[in-house]
């Protein structure tokens, strides 16, 4: 899939010639770089085969600068937690997902309705791409790391690209507002959770704003959080095994679904979501990559515990949208999926770090070139408003 430049005459010449730069690869997959002015650099981490930004062309790189790589590439690197029950859940319902996925938030209209004509709206995690475009005036681009989500959006002819919330594939300062909808609660350690706010701060202009909305522990209907699963325990940095953010290994859990044409004709059966609205270290990332779901599920005494934030959330998808008897199957046997003959569907569990009150202005709290000037509690979910300072 590719980035779709069918738009581009509608930006002045010199904002395009500023946003293009060479062609990278993403996942197998190349687009033409919308990319950072900074040149990467290879660097060697233990634990991360990631890449890092460190300087401009021509710049000579300190130790300390590459220390502060380093620690940058650890964030970067994706945990298999969210390798397992969030990109590979996501890329095997994309279809199913994105046929519930139409209805617009009210409060998200109204920022995107609220900028002014011509701005450049980022959209980080932009699953089917329901809110690119919402405000004709504005020009979008789009990212998210599910590549069928992706190939949905390029479908319909939005500005798109595979790219990580914790490593925007965007230049420092080009939009004039970001916009991240229901996406850090996916991210398992609050260092990856804070730099993914950091970045979307970065891909803005001075004086832009950024919305940030996450799905809340105080949900307003209770009997929804009794169907989750809570985990055992909170995900630090040694969870996180080797990877880049950018490139995924093959895996055979390479989970299909039916196309979305089927979908569409099959709306009346719209499933809604759950959600209304060194060698050690390599050790350890084997051994949790190995696991089920079953080594992360908590005692009947831990589910009541009043400071619980880590769960699997189950998504249904109908027998009659997933070949079972092909990379589901995989799927299955591998632990990421079970079958309800009950409901009829593959159920397939995907990880949330719901947020308590304060948690998502105490992340960005202390950021030298943003400030909050707005926090709401909408539909289950916190949401914040930040606007760049310097």
């Amino acid at each position: 899939m590719f980035f779709n430049v069918s738009r581009a005459s509608r930006l002045s010449g010199a904002n395009w010639e500023s946003l293009v730069l060479p062609v990278i690869e993403f996942s197998s997959v190349f687009h033409p770089g919308i990319f950072k002015t900074m040149r990467e650099i290879k660097v060697k981490v233990k634990g991360s085969s990631g890449l890092c930004t460190l300087a401009s062309d021509g710049d000579s790189v300190s130790v300390d600068e590459q220390k502060t790589c380093s620690s940058s590439s650890s964030v970067q690197s994706t945990p298999e937690i969210e390798k397992k029950y969030v990109h590979r859940v996501y890329d095997a319902i994309a279809p199913h997902f994105s046929s519930t996925r139409y209805a617009k938030w009210p409060k998200v209209a109204t920022f995107l309705n609220s900028l002014p004509a011509g701005s450049v709206i980022l959209d980080a995690g932009c699953g089917n791409g329901k809110y690119l475009g919402l405000n004709p005036e504005c020009f979008y681009m789009g990212c998210d790391i599910s590549a069928p989500l992706i190939k949905i959006c390029a479908d319909r002819g939005h500005e798109v690209l595979v790219g990580d919330a914790v490593n925007l594939p965007y230049r420092t300062g080009f939009g004039d507002a970001a916009i991240s909808i229901a996406v850090l609660h996916h991210l398992s350690t609050e260092n990856r959770r804070k730099k993914a706010i950091e970045e979307l701060v970065r891909v803005v202009k001075k004086g832009g704003l950024v919305l940030i909305t996450v799905w809340a522990v105080e949900q307003e209907d209770g009997s929804l959080v009794a169907k989750w699963t809570p985990l055992t325990q909170k995900y630090v940095e040694e969870w996180i095994g080797p990877g880049s953010p950018r490139v995924r290994s093959p895996s055979c859990i390479t989970l299909e679904s039916i196309p979305e044409n089927e979908e569409n004709n099959n709306s009346k059966e719209h499933v809604k979501d759950t959600k209304g609205n060194g060698d050690g270290e390599l050790s350890n990332a084997m051994d949790l990559a190995s696991r089920t779901e079953n080594d992360f599920i908590v005692s009947e005494d831990e589910r009541t515990a009043k400071n619980q934030q880590e769960y699997f959330v189950p998504w249904h998808l109908p027998y009659h949208r997933a070949e079972v008897s092909g990379a589901s199957a995989c799927a299955l046997a591998n632990g990421l999926a079970k079958k309800d003959d009950k409901k009829g569907a593959v159920v397939y569990n995907r990880y949330y770090h719901v947020f308590s009150e304060g948690e998502l202005e105490r992340l960005a709290t202390g950021m030298k070139n943003a400030v909050v000037v707005d926090r709401f509690f909408d539909k289950s979910n916190w949401c914040i408003i930040l606007e760049k300072t310097s």
